[in-house]
């Protein structure tokens, strides 16, 4: 073994005060200390009561680590720093009351207010909405008995299973310290580093990798309290729960391509959509899914309920839809509201309480102490936006930028000036009362060998995927590895992915041009060094679920066009009858028709009718709609056929796997086109019939969302 250069854990300082401005600070070779010099052990795991219990409030390591990383970012926040936000209500389909008492969850008949705030997490609030990234999604019930936040994400599961790696992770995955590149973007060395040295997330990385890290739209995408919370009945039985939201819209993607281009066309995208489909009535909608584990099936699955890189496969414990959330109100002001809501997960209310889950518990500390700094202090919960809609009385006073004003001699508890007031809620009364768990453990550092499977969830999301899910994801990772340029990370991560899969790890080293190497085992970097699980292949388990179909965007909802947006190429001289039965029918349905033209103001028809142009060839572009129509009129057709932007329109349309429709007296537009030969084998290409057939059956194409068919297809070099 090759020993490191290590310095005195104290070092006299012997720097002239000339040169402390100089003064660089080189960890190479050295071993981790805490900011007051005391040398860690284990910076992998917090200290918790036993492996699967609690982390506790003692563990200065993990404190520190985690509010040095809070305080890092002034105003804007560390993480989640791009968001866009709504309000709206929750109503609940039938009561909840066999296993919670949460009152929210037991009343049918009542309407909850929500302040909902989707975002990215990577990049700076400057970034663009188009980013391949985790989205937040993260809902404030405003209850009668207080404010429950739900703050979790579009994907079930997360990167790391303890909270003391977070900071680790962000910091990899942030532009890199030296160069301040790359912006909100995962394909660059630090991170790649990092993750190919915690196996632990491979699981995450397939998510991350997918279609889900580029959804069409916030309205479109799923969202997950990623945790294991329980429930509480009023009888003090607990059950532990998954929280699911769908969306009524389905779950739908944009390509990676597109997605780059839209990058450059309007970084606002999502912002704008979530924000126009809400002006217009085309309200979001979600339905609130549960699933629900009794405490005596704890143990009985492959994986460990309290690890958050696992998920409860749908197929072993079903959602159960119980509510619907529907957004109707777009933001007074954006600052006031979006900017200012804090959420935390420590905001629950009675029937609803944490499990031992170590990224939870540590989540638990951070929010506060990041409200503090980002909101000024300890009153950042008086902000309108966080306000509760019942009253609050207790004894807190003071304090920056404090709001109320409270009267009265006393401040404290128990006093008899004030008839001992604000007293104590009873349980019978309101009061919250922690579930009732027993813990008997030694204080330890450490990680349940249950947490050790990294691999098994990862193969059966692949497995899971479509033919053309599974390609993006491996376009994705040759992307990502290949804007890495460090080989060693590169060959590393390849090993990862032969043990998820053999033929996705040969597709993305056929890529990069790199053979895959034996992967070294153990490669669990989560493990102290003198705390190795001795046979680390033991550990790992080959799930008996092959294949789930909840995992797999192919099946999701393809039954509307509500708010699709729908491009029709014009020009003077277009048949204004076609462009109006197609018009109609698409406004018919929910979905949005814009005119594009070679110039601003107004096309006039073959029957001298003057159309509105709601944008030109020069400011707008195919990846900001969803399918395009090209209407007949022989003068209008040419100008289409000669305009360039145009032409390229509908390539690129094609190219992203779009529906696109014509009439037969456009035909020659479409000829121009590159895809002109493949038209006739494609039923997203639909030309021709009578205008009102034609548009029943675009319509039709429209509500499919993509034809990821047209892409090319591919064997997998073995």
């Amino acid at each position: 073994m090759v020993k490191k250069n290590i310095k005195p854990a104290i070092e006299p300082n012997n720097l002239k005060s000339e040169q402390l401005g100089q003064f660089r600070d080189d960890a190479s070779g050295q071993l981790m200390t805490t900011n007051t010099g005391t040398r860690i052990n284990d910076d992998q795991n917090s200290l918790k009561a036993g492996d699967r219990g609690p982390s506790l409030l003692e563990d200065f390591i993990l404190r520190e680590k985690i509010t040095h990383f809070d305080h890092e970012r002034i105003p804007e926040r560390v993480v989640h720093a791009r968001g866009s936000g709504a309000h709206g209500v929750f109503k609940l389909y039938e009561s909840q009351s066999a296993v919670t008492k949460a009152l929210f969850l037991n009343d049918t008949k009542t309407e909850t207010p929500v302040f909902v705030r989707f975002s990215t997490v990577a990049g700076s609030k400057g970034s663009t909405d188009l980013a391949r990234d985790v989205r937040g999604f993260a809902v404030r019930f405003y209850t009668q008995e207080g404010n429950f936040d739900l703050v979790g994400n579009n994907m079930p599961v997360f990167f790391i299973q303890d909270a003391i790696k977070f900071p680790d992770l962000i910091h990899a995955v942030k532009p890199e310290p030296d160069n301040e590149i790359p912006q909100a973007a995962s394909a660059h060395d630090t991170f790649w580093d990092f993750i190919s040295l915690m196996p632990e997330s491979a699981h995450m990385i397939m998510w991350a990798m997918s279609d889900r890290a580029l959804p069409r739209s916030y309205r479109m995408m799923e969202g997950f309290g990623v945790h294991t919370f329980r429930f509480v009945n009023a009888d003090g039985v607990a059950s532990f729960v998954k929280f699911h939201w769908k969306p009524l819209l389905g779950v739908h993607a944009v390509a990676w391509d597109e997605a780059q281009n839209i990058s450059g066309k309007d970084p606002d995208f999502h912002r704008r959509d979530l924000w126009d489909a809400i002006e217009s009535g085309a309200f979001p909608e979600w339905e609130l899914g549960v699933q629900i584990i009794p405490e005596a099936d704890e143990f009985k699955f492959e994986f460990d309920l309290l690890d958050s890189t696992k998920l409860v496969p749908e197929e072993l414990v079903p959602v159960q839809r119980i509510g619907k959330m529907t957004l109707n109100r777009n933001p007074d002001n954006f600052f006031a509201e979006t900017e200012q809501v804090a959420f935390h997960l420590g905001h629950i209310v009675p029937g609803i309480d944490f499990t031992n889950d170590p990224l939870l518990q540590g989540r638990l500390f951070s929010y506060t102490d990041t409200q503090l700094l980002r909101l000024g202090g300890p009153n950042f919960q008086e902000i309108p936006i966080n306000r509760p809609v019942v009253p609050v009385y207790n004894n807190q006073r003071d304090g920056h930028m404090r709001q109320a004003i409270n009267s009265g001699k006393t401040s404290y508890h128990p006093n008899s000036l004030n008839g001992n007031s604000p007293d104590q809620a009873k349980a019978s009364e309101g009061g919250f009362v922690s579930y009732n768990e027993r813990i008997d453990a030694s204080k330890i550092r450490a990680r349940s060998k249950s947490f050790l499977d990294h691999f098994s969830q990862a193969r059966l999301f692949f497995n899971s995927q479509s033919d053309p899910e599974k390609n993006h994801i491996a376009d994705a990772l040759s992307f990502e590895l290949g804007k890495v340029k460090t080989i060693a990370i590169r060959e590393r991560m390849l090993g990862i992915l032969s043990l998820i899969d053999k033929s996705l790890a040969a597709e993305v080293a056929y890529a990069l041009g790199l053979h895959i190497p034996i992967p070294e085992l153990p490669i669990n970097k989560s493990i102290p060094a003198d705390a190795l699980v001795e046979d680390y292949e033991s550990v790992q388990v080959e799930s008996t679920l092959t294949q789930s179909d909840a995992l797999s965007m192919a099946g999701t909802i393809k039954d509307s066009i509500r708010t699709r947006k729908v491009a029709i190429l014009a020009a003077d001289g277009v048949d204004e009858k076609s462009l109006g039965i197609m018009k109609k029918a698409i406004e018919a349905q929910g979905g949005t028709v814009n005119i594009i033209a070679p110039r601003l103001g107004f096309v006039t028809s073959v029957n001298d009718q003057q159309i509105q142009v709601d944008e030109s060839f020069l400011t707008a572009a195919s990846v900001l709609f969803d399918a395009v129509y090209v209407p007949a009129g022989a003068n209008s057709v040419a100008s289409i056929e000669a305009e360039a932007d145009a032409v390229h329109f509908l390539n690129e349309a094609f190219k992203h796997c779009k529906p696109i429709a014509a009439d037969t007296g456009a035909m020659q537009v479409l000829e121009s086109t590159y895809f002109s030969k493949k038209i006739e084998n494609d039923e997203g290409v639909i030309v021709g019939i009578s205008p009102t057939e034609l548009a029943t059956e675009f319509i039709a194409a429209i509500k499919k969302h993509r034809f990821w068919e047209r892409e090319k297809p591919r064997k997998i070099p073995a």
